[in-house]
């Protein structure tokens, strides 16, 4: 097992890793709409998972990964009412390559976040 930890996506706020790999498996953390300087993007909830996506490319980089290694995604969102939009989106990074998903809405995300992604890919 070997975590991952990388400057370029944000410092995990909690007793736990950015990331994961065992074997030849990456799993990663979920990921918030945080800066790398552990900021909040307060915009709306495109913004916010272009967001998550730029922590999810940054952490799969660090592990020997890319968007294109992805199996299999999780996404949390607050309100199913936004998933349109974040599907929109989602469908920027995952536009051939379509990886195994689930989407399910939570009643609240860590720092009321709109989305959360957590992903597990394949690593080179």
């Amino acid at each position: 097992m070997k975590k991952v930890q990388t400057n370029e996506a944000p410092a995990a706020i909690g007793p736990y890793s950015q990331g994961m790999i065992v074997d030849n498996l990456f799993f990663s953390s979920g990921q918030i709409p945080l800066t790398a300087s552990g900021e909040m993007v307060n915009g709306d909830v495109k913004e916010q998972t272009h967001q998550v996506f730029k922590n999810l490319k940054a952490v799969l980089k660090e592990a020997g990964a890319t968007l294109d290694t992805v199996i299999k995604a999780t996404v949390f969102i607050k309100s199913m009412d936004d998933f349109s939009s974040i599907n929109e989106v989602y469908g920027e990074y995952f536009s051939t390559h379509k990886p195994a998903r689930s989407c399910v809405e939570v009643a609240r995300l860590p720092k009321d976040a709109l989305v959360e992604i957590e992903v597990i890919a394949l690593v080179n």
